[in-house]
């Protein structure tokens, strides 16, 4: 019976549509910043869903919030997941999807009246974006005991407020303990992000790992004078600067090749003025890649080329690392399950990398892993725009309730 149920697509798609509703955006986006008035009423609405699923939620002392369903034994459950707070830009989907399929998978067992031998999870971590607090992924972080929960909660958001107060502000600073968790697997349905899979013709992306990130901040200090009167050679342009060091992240990560991307993705002058050679620049690099020692590479070569020219133009530079996290490979039999699983239910699948961040790489360091990707419409994700299409959000859906059925025996 167990391999023949399905997914209820269209239940899984009013659920997506509904909790985009709480921080929608007049354009059809949603903003839903970590921790935020919009966060707390996503929070409310999917626990309340939970509840009446017959979950038993617990919020620990970071905000995760993890639902229960029993199993005929006790134990380690199987844990689906992924988060709700997004991107100020956001679409419908991203986190959410994982959530929400996750919580779709507990009504078809419940419908079809089936108990697994393991008990199931159904989770959503704090601050997976780090769109407001940083570093991004904190939740699971300290959920894992890789981050101290106090440094945590220290953490202060881009709009001033600390995280503990925001937590206790939201009602969501819960009594559980951190860093001893007991899962027996996770597995996190996501849309790609990227453009693979809907290029290819793909419906489902057997996930093999994430990519090593690295966000740097590089603040340049130099002086501010008049751009008509002050001679090229005797300026201190920490606008130039930081232009430079854009336009070489660029070409180093063209230069390594492979899947070596980098970003510029904040840049502020001081003053920002037309005619006034910048005094100050701020801004963030983000270098990514599979492969951990072209990663150091990379960041070795950025940052050698960041000192050199910013002592060149007698520009005082600070660097400040944001978040580092080394590359993760995916349990390989959890990844060969998604990949069999999925042409089980004769649905094209590939094997790919992410090139995003997840909770599950977090999680791979206390049990097995892996990830099932969805095709995400022109690749475009951190955006208004973001689209699944429902047959696709259905049949990932389907191949996580197929998975975790199976683990859970």
């Amino acid at each position: 019976m167990r391999q023949n149920l399905r997914v209820n697509g269209a239940r899984l798609l009013a659920r997506l549509d509904r909790l985009a509703e709480e921080g929608a955006r007049p354009d059809g986006g949603v903003c839903r910043l970590a921790l935020g008035d919009a966060d707390k009423a996503g929070r409310d609405l999917v626990v309340q869903w939970m509840r009446e699923l017959g979950l038993t939620v617990t919020i620990d002392a970071i905000g995760n919030v993890v639902g229960l369903r029993r199993g005929q034994e006790d134990g380690a459950p199987v844990m689906m997941g992924s988060h709700i707070d997004t991107v100020a830009t956001g679409g419908h989907y991203d986190g959410a999807l994982g959530v929400l399929g996750g919580l779709e998978v507990v009504e078809t067992l419940n419908d079809a009246g089936v108990v697994t031998k393991r008990p199931l999870a159904v989770a959503f971590f704090t601050n997976e974006e780090g769109a407001r607090f940083q570093p991004d992924m904190f939740g699971s972080l300290v959920f894992t005991g890789a981050m101290p929960l106090e440094a945590a909660l220290a953490t202060v958001s881009i709009d001033g407020r600390k995280a503990s107060e925001e937590l206790d502000r939201i009602g969501y600073r819960g009594p559980a303990a951190v860093g001893r968790p007991n899962v027996h697997a996770y597995v996190e349905l996501h849309v790609e992000q990227g453009p693979t899979l809907e290029a290819e013709d793909f419906t489902i992306g057997a996930v093999e790992g994430v990519q090593g990130i690295s966000w740097t901040e590089f603040t340049l200090t130099g002086q501010s004078n008049h751009a008509g009167t002050t001679p090229m050679r005797m300026r201190h342009d920490a606008g130039y600067v930081g232009a430079a060091i854009a336009v070489y992240a660029r070409r180093l990560a063209l230069e390594i090749g492979g899947h070596q991307v980098a970003t510029v993705g904040a840049l502020t002058l001081t003053p920002n003025l037309v005619n006034v050679v910048a005094e100050r620049a701020v801004m963030t690099v983000d270098l990514r890649n599979t492969d951990n020692e072209r990663l150091k590479q990379a960041e070795r070569r950025l940052a050698a080329f960041a000192a050199e020219t910013a002592a060149a133009e007698g520009v005082k530079l600070e660097t400040r690392t944001l978040a580092r996290f080394d590359p993760v490979a995916f349990a390989p039999h959890l990844v060969a399950r998604v990949e069999a699983i999925a042409k089980e239910l004769e649905l094209p699948v590939k094997r790919l990398p992410s090139g995003a961040g997840h909770d599950a790489q977090m999680l791979a360091a206390i049990c097995p892993a892996c990830m099932i990707f969805t095709p995400s419409a022109g690749g475009v994700s951190h955006n208004i725009a973001e689209y699944t299409r429902p047959e696709d959000l259905a049949a990932g859906a389907d191949v996580l309730l197929r998975l975790v059925a199976e683990l859970a025996e």
